[in-house]
């Protein structure tokens, strides 16, 4: 793998800069594709469920098609180096974790990536079935007024207080100190 790649150009020229973790979600979106014959989702096509709100997740984003405002890239807090990927239009699945062991203490951020980006599909991933269903289409939803700060949210995001109906950031926390 070299970084004349035009994908990996385009990869790192939205992220900002080459790192492994950018690395990660170049290959994890080229062995998504290749398991599941995609290729870039222009609407909803294929969803990406990741487990990680890293460096790589951009890469994910420029190959699949895959973002948060088209709704079909889902976050899911684990901390893990991991996604899943569904195909609407044929119920493909699967769920790739990053399992090749680094060694960050004696390789270069540099020696990493290069390891990433020329690894076999195998040596880097777990390639699984994701345990959750595919996540449903993005819907558009009624807006309502905040009572309190004048501003629209969507009517899911909306909770009352004392009797008005307010955003989740005018919602007061309630805690019973846990």
């Amino acid at each position: 793998m070299s970084e004349t790649n035009e994908d990996w150009k385009r990869c790192v020229e939205f992220h900002g800069h080459t790192c492994p973790g950018l690395a990660i979600g170049y290959r994890t979106a080229l062995a998504a594709q290749k398991y599941l014959q995609t290729e870039f989702s222009p609407d909803e096509e294929i969803v990406c469920v990741t487990e990680n709100d890293a460096c790589g997740v951009d890469a994910v984003q420029v190959l699949t098609g895959c973002s948060i405002g088209k709704g079909n890239l889902i976050y899911r807090d684990t901390g893990k180096q991991a996604f899943s990927f569904y195909s609407r239009k044929d119920g493909r699945k699967v769920r790739l974790f990053f399992k090749m062991a680094l060694n960050r203490k004696e390789d270069s951020r540099e020696v990493l990536q290069e390891k990433i980006l020329n690894a076999p599909d195998e040596e880097l991933f777990a390639f699984t079935e994701p345990v959750d269903l595919p996540p449903g289409k993005a819907r558009i939803f009624t807006n309502i007024i905040c009572e309190e700060c004048g501003e629209a949210a969507p009517e899911h995001k909306i909770r009352l207080n004392q009797g008005k109906k307010v955003c989740l950031g005018c919602f007061p926390d309630y805690s019973r100190g846990w």
